[in-house]
């Protein structure tokens, strides 16, 4: 990340102030009393937008952040920012609709599940724990450039054949309507620019501050595919959308960079948007292999 976590006992290193960031030290190893919380929050998510479990789903977040405050007062101030997003979100379905209602009301209980959480951080925690870091003053490599041309040319092998032998491209509505296109077109790269404001900046930084970055990868993991499962990548999309998932997590952690994560994911989701249009409109942008 653009600030790295230190080691137990040691002061920040030259130019670096001791931020409530830096402050936090990973575990050397993980115990079942902190890690049971983490996992009931993620697999809160799963009851919740995958299974659509609502009762369950509130009742084992309630529980989980219970635990999380009597297991470890900090644990329990990062979790409870977590599960603030997740229970917002909850609130509305978020499967794909280009209505005019429902595009005002996912948006704003989207922008809500992102805002509150840095509120609280702020405001009621008196602490800088959730940032996004557009800027780190680091160049990236040959390899970070190169591979945000894969990235495209991935999308374009892969998606179409994904949402038209699965059939779940049936979960987004068929448009033709050029209002609706345009709607369609804002919300996708909206989406994705909350998927890494949500599950990277704030859940996954969150967890970091109390995991290895893979055990704090998979919980984030956890959530970003359940709610995807809902907003309409389903079928076999899960084999799709948990590596995503943890790539982007480990390639945050590498570059620190919200902005290159950004990139790779409106890139994604750009030929995302033009598989299904053409997957509802084959003539049209008669560009896939499929």
């Amino acid at each position: 990340m653009s600030e790295e976590v230190t080691a137990p006992g040691s002061r920040p290193g030259k130019g670096q102030r001791p931020t409530e960031q830096t402050s936090r030290t990973a575990p050397p190893s993980l115990h079942w009393r902190t890690v049971l919380p983490a996992v009931g929050v993620s697999l809160s998510a799963f009851l919740l937008f995958g299974l659509q479990l609502p009762g369950w789903g509130h009742a084992l977040l309630v529980v989980s952040l219970a635990a999380a405050w009597w297991s470890d007062q900090e644990l329990g101030k990062d979790l409870t920012l977590v599960g603030i997003g997740v229970a917002i979100v909850s609130t509305t379905s978020v499967a794909a609709d280009v209505h005019w209602d429902r595009f005002f009301t996912i948006g704003t209980v989207l922008a809500l599940a992102v805002a509150t959480p840095l509120l609280v951080d702020r405001l009621v925690y008196r602490r800088r724990a959730i940032r996004f870091p557009w800027r780190t003053g680091k160049k990236w490599s040959r390899i970070e450039r190169s591979y945000l041309f894969l990235v495209p040319f991935l999308g374009w092998l892969i998606l179409p054949f994904y949402f038209i032998r699965s059939g779940a491209y049936l979960n987004w509505p068929h448009i033709t309507d050029g209002s609706e296109l345009g709607r369609f077109f804002v919300g996708v790269n909206f989406v994705g620019t909350w998927d890494e404001l949500f599950f990277i900046c704030t859940c996954f930084v969150l967890l970091r501050r109390h995991f290895p970055v893979w055990t704090a990868n998979l919980l984030q993991a956890t959530i970003f595919v359940s709610f995807l499962w809902e907003l309409g990548y389903r079928e076999w999309g899960p084999f799709l959308t948990a590596p995503f998932a943890l790539l982007q997590g480990w390639i945050f952690t590498k570059t620190g960079s919200l902005t290159y994560v950004l990139i790779v994911h409106l890139l994604f989701d750009v030929v995302v948007f033009l598989s299904i249009v053409h997957a509802h409109n084959p003539t049209w942008l008669p560009i896939f292999l499929v």
